[in-house]
């Protein structure tokens, strides 16, 4: 009989404007072990957030979540996701616009992509966003590459700087009302 188990940890690559907030917001999640802001979903290798903000790489800014699986599922994050940005605006998150900002989920497993797939139909069932239709791409895994030491962590270390208390802090708050129950202990 095969394993049902589940692995130890798994990954999720997931984009939904400035990697900054989905940063800030994942590392209080409980069952979250790493979080890692970078670049996927382009043609160049290895690139500079200055070419990524310039539109024309093709990558998004997007966050490499490593989870456990046991504690918070896929679909757990994906529901996280959902509910701190805006799946309706393609290309766009605010006053942030380009591609490099687009509503992504890189699903990393054929299991991903279907999970997503129904979240997002069920979101749009239930009319959670209003009438607009989500236009979160589910694209298969692309390669990763890590933003610059600066990007990492960027909220915890720059909370006081105005796109963080004027952008990233309201996505924190939002998280934290909606899913107090899986927040993190504080360190």
């Amino acid at each position: 009989m095969p394993s049902t188990a589940l692995p130890a940890t798994a990954t999720a690559v997931l984009g939904g404007g400035c990697f900054w907030c989905l940063d800030a917001v994942y590392r209080r999640l409980r069952g979250v072990i790493a979080v890692e802001a970078g670049y996927a979903g382009g043609s160049v290798a290895n690139p500079t957030y200055e070419a990524v903000c310039s539109g024309r790489t093709g990558h998004a800014e997007v966050v490499r979540i490593t989870f456990d699986p046991q504690e918070v599922s896929f679909r757990d994050l994906l529901h996280v996701f959902f509910t701190i940005h805006d799946p309706t605006t393609r290309d766009r998150q605010g006053n942030d616009v380009g591609p490099q900002y687009r509503s992504v989920i890189f699903a990393q497993t054929a299991e991903q992509r279907a999970i997503a797939a129904e979240v997002i139909a069920g979101i749009e069932r239930a009319k959670l966003h209003g009438d607009p239709p989500i236009v979160t791409e589910v694209a298969p895994a692309a390669p990763f590459y890590p933003a610059e030491a600066h990007h990492q962590d960027y909220f915890a270390h720059n909370g006081n700087q105005p796109y963080c208390a004027y952008v990233v802090a309201p996505k924190v708050a939002k998280f934290r009302q909606k899913f107090a129950d899986r927040m993190k202990a504080p360190a």
